[in-house]
């Protein structure tokens, strides 16, 4: 992110505009909206910068600027559509300390304007840094449909009663008096007048202050392999609605930042042979927020696939405390899915074993001969460790060398590696191999299955 979004204060401030032709009124249209004292300079002014002149709602000034007229300003605007003149205005700006826009230069400016959508005192600001204006202008005009006119009016009612809402105890009390007032009680009793507004957000208040105090919750959520466009709708509202998230190592920042700013988020990551967290201490944390809070138990994956979900759901069901699982896609279904095949064929495979090679003693009771068999697939969890053994397991009940392995780290993520191989292979293919994996026995990708096939015929 090179330009960083925010708001500023424009009350009683100055911002200048340097050059008064058409470049300088599309900027103006967007600057006199804010409560800023606006300056425009420039010989033959657009009639547009005329009129808010004559209006009273711009100074115009026919000349070129001095540094006495930059001294102060909030901003300044090089709209002169002349290289030299906005690059001289930019040098003069700079030097009495005021950043400075220079029209469709975006390198050798301070800031930026977004695109944005007014429902005052709701704005929103859309940037792409230059890189896709009119994608931006796309996603404006969404926005535009998306929210009603009457919104800024409630808005401004809802801000007069801030003070009222601020009793109420801080966190989820004052965000569910706000959503019911934008979502529920305001839009209806808008079509009334603003007198029942004000009205219903008494009445409101009144009802949440004496509401009984609410319960705390867990959700258990499967987070997926990583793309945060495989997350299900319900575990995006759930995590934009936590007031604390708890969650895995392998959970990416990319699904994290979906949180509310608000939100507490710990992690709580187990690293194979290395210190982690102890179970017995994951389980405390979950108590000790979900008697009072609205929890997300975030794991990688599916929550309940080599999650030690029954664990933690033991410990809230003793200790009284309500949960509920949402249910994720899990790796094995990204891996099959990155190498464009199907985990079950007809033919091929009527079952799918889904294993965990976490620790090698968790092989030994598996029915090995049946996971040698031709024309098996299985996915294995964590088995990186566990290669040799597995290999060796395999190939000693009859596995044949040859038989695909298809190594896939980091499923679904931007940073996916796809590592064909063998059997006999499979230690030194994932040599080099430093993410998180799953191993796909039986599966080759699609365009090497579709060769072998050919082959065989």
């Amino acid at each position: 992110m090179q330009f960083f979004p925010v708001y500023l204060n424009t009350a009683h401030e100055r911002i200048i505009i340097s050059g008064a032709g058409e470049c300088a009124l599309a900027k103006l249209r967007l600057l006199v909206r804010t409560q800023a004292e606006i300056v425009v300079s420039g010989a033959n002014p657009a009639e547009g910068v005329q009129a808010f002149a004559r209006e009273g709602r711009i100074t115009l000034l026919p000349r070129a600027l001095d540094r006495s007229d930059l001294e102060g300003a909030l901003l300044v605007y090089a709209a002169n559509d002349d290289p030299e003149k906005d690059a001289a205005v930019a040098t003069l700006a700079r030097s009495v300390g005021v950043p400075v826009l220079i029209v469709d230069n975006l390198d050798a400016s301070d800031f930026i304007t977004p695109a944005i959508v007014d429902r005052d005192p709701v704005t929103v600001a859309i940037g792409t840094e230059g890189a896709a204006p009119v994608l931006a202008r796309k996603i404006k005009a969404d926005l535009e449909e998306m929210l009603p006119v009457q919104l800024g009016l409630l808005a401004r009612i809802g801000k007069a009663f801030r003070p009222f809402v601020n009793q109420l105890p801080f966190g989820r009390p004052r965000r569910d008096f706000w959503a019911r007032y934008y979502f529920e009680h305001g839009p209806k009793a808008l079509d009334m007048g603003e007198v029942a507004v004000e009205q219903a957000l008494h009445s409101l208040l009144d009802e949440v202050r004496h509401a009984a105090p609410q319960q705390g919750h867990v959700h258990f959520v499967g987070a997926g392999p990583g793309d945060p466009e495989l997350l299900t709708l319900k575990a995006r509202k759930l995590l934009h609605e936590a007031d604390v998230i708890i969650h895995d190592r392998l959970v990416p920042s990319e699904i994290l930042e979906l949180a509310r700013r608000e939100a507490k988020i710990i992690e709580v990551g187990k690293t194979p042979f290395e210190s982690s967290w102890k179970q017995e201490d994951i389980n405390a944390l979950l108590l000790e927020h979900g008697q009072r809070a609205q929890v997300v138990r975030l794991k990688s994956g599916d929550c309940g696939i080599f999650g030690r979900l029954d664990e933690e759901i033991e410990a809230l069901r003793n200790a009284g405390v309500t949960y509920d699982v949402v249910p994720g896609i899990t790796s094995a279904a990204a891996a099959a899915a990155s190498l464009k095949v199907s985990l079950t064929q007809r033919d091929r495979n009527s079952e799918l074993r889904i294993i965990t090679g976490h620790e090698a003693k968790g092989f030994s009771e598996l029915d090995w001969r049946s996971l040698a068999a031709p024309g098996m697939v299985a996915a294995i969890y964590m088995g990186k460790a566990a290669a040799s053994f597995l290999q060796g397991r395999l190939l000693m009940h009859g596995a044949q060398a040859d038989t695909p392995v298809t190594i896939v780290e980091n499923a679904s993520r931007s940073d996916q590696r796809i590592i064909p191989g063998t059997l006999v292979t499979l230690p030194n293919r994932l040599r080099d191999v430093t993410g998180p994996a799953v191993l796909m026995l039986g599966l080759q990708p699609a365009e090497a299955a579709r060769v072998h096939l050919q082959e065989a015929n």
